[in-house]
């Protein structure tokens, strides 16, 4: 051990220079599951940038995928019809790409965060379907030849499933028709043939849900379009999904292609109204009864976190053959969504991290569901 009093107090800052921020001996989350699946986590934009160095620390230390919470999204890298932003998204591949991540693009259709002009005339009117599947093609040719070769796959479409299984009224559907979707896979197969192709989704632990997504998949696959897996999303919490209701669906999606854990973070607050899923449309009123905890979890929630994310991890670990990658949807949580949604102004606590980038009992109890001698 190094003794500071010889060292003087200069060379006890140097040390302190060079001593990794958040340098904890826990074992890296990536490393007990690299056997299993890979452990993926969504950035947002200052994390890209690493602009908070404890953040970038857990990055890197416990992570082998990264997704881009927004960046990619098209309202942020295509906010106008002669304008691309692609400063961010260069920066993300350039991290992935040095942290030898595999690395996701999210997301290219999807009915939320497109901006308007993308589905209307210069008079506002709305625009032919001619007209539509020609920017779709331009966006996505655009956008996934950029980064041919460096991203590994692709959320090519994002929740066009409604909760009763049928498409969702969208104004991709509206004014493309049902194959709006077929374009999108063609499209994005065409800009990069070796990158995957996923479709992605929540609430699909629901029977309807999940048998409208596989008749989906299905009709696909059938027509010879690339569909390489199944993006389940993980906005859950203390008590739903059912676990068995969950596996049911793993096992389902898995006959139609590899499946992923995607956007992964289990709240601890109260339901707005009885309100669950992730349609981000919605959201209600602050109030004290739905932000019971806006200063600290307590010790018998954060076990109930910690518990409800052991069973999860070992429904995970028990179809590792069938799962090829759990992302957390943030990195701590002090950036999640969760905060914001569905009440705005709430503090919650769903992911393994908590404010100040420490681990959590929930870290502790994933821990527990792997092999630990890796």
């Amino acid at each position: 051990m190094t003794s500071y009093k010889l060292i003087g107090w200069m060379g006890w800052v140097a040390a302190l220079a060079v001593t990794p921020l958040c340098a904890d001996p826990e074992p890296a989350l990536k490393k007990v599951f690299a056997d299993d699946f890979h452990i993926g986590a969504a950035l947002n934009e200052n994390q890209i940038f690493s602009r908070n160095p404890h953040e970038a620390a857990l990055i890197e230390k416990h992570f082998n995928s990264v997704t881009p919470e927004n960046i990619l999204k098209w309202e942020a890298v295509h906010p106008a019809p002669d304008r691309y932003r692609f400063g961010p998204a260069d920066r993300f591949v350039e991290l992935g790409t040095k942290n030898n991540m595999f690395i996701v693009g999210h997301t290219l259709v999807w009915h939320n965060q497109t901006p308007r002009w993308v589905f209307e005339n210069a008079d506002g009117s709305p625009v032919d379907r001619d007209t539509l599947l020609a920017r779709m093609k331009d966006h996505i040719r655009t956008v996934v030849g950029r980064y041919k070769g460096r991203i590994h796959g692709w959320d090519v479409v994002n929740e066009a499933v409604d909760g009763d299984g049928t498409l969702r009224k969208s104004p991709w559907l509206e004014i493309i028709g049902p194959d709006f979707i077929d374009k999108a896979f063609e499209y994005a197969h065409q800009a990069d043939p070796d990158a995957q192709l996923y479709y992605n989704d929540y609430d699909m632990w629901k029977k309807d849900h999940r048998d409208g997504v596989i008749r989906l998949v299905k009709d696909l696959q059938d027509k010879g379009l690339r569909v390489d897996g199944i993006g389940m999303q993980g906005h859950w919490g203390l008590d739903y999904p059912p676990l068995d209701e969950a596996e049911e669906s793993i096992l389902a999606f898995a006959e139609l292609g590899t499946v992923m854990i995607t956007e992964l973070d289990l709240t601890v607050l109260p339901s707005a109204w009885g309100h669950r899923g992730a349609d981000i449309t919605q959201n209600y009123q602050l109030r004290k009864e739905l932000n019971p905890w806006p200063d600290a979890l307590p010790d018998e929630k954060q076990q109930k976190l910690a518990d409800r994310y052991a069973e999860f991890f070992a429904l995970y670990k028990k179809h590792a053959d069938k799962i090829s990658r759990v992302t957390f949807w943030g990195v701590q949580d002090g950036n999640s969504w969760r905060n914001n949604w569905p009440v705005r102004g709430r503090t919650d606590y769903p992911l393994l991290f908590d404010r100040q980038c420490k681990p959590k009992p929930a870290f502790y109890a994933v821990m527990k569901t792997a092999n630990t001698e890796k």
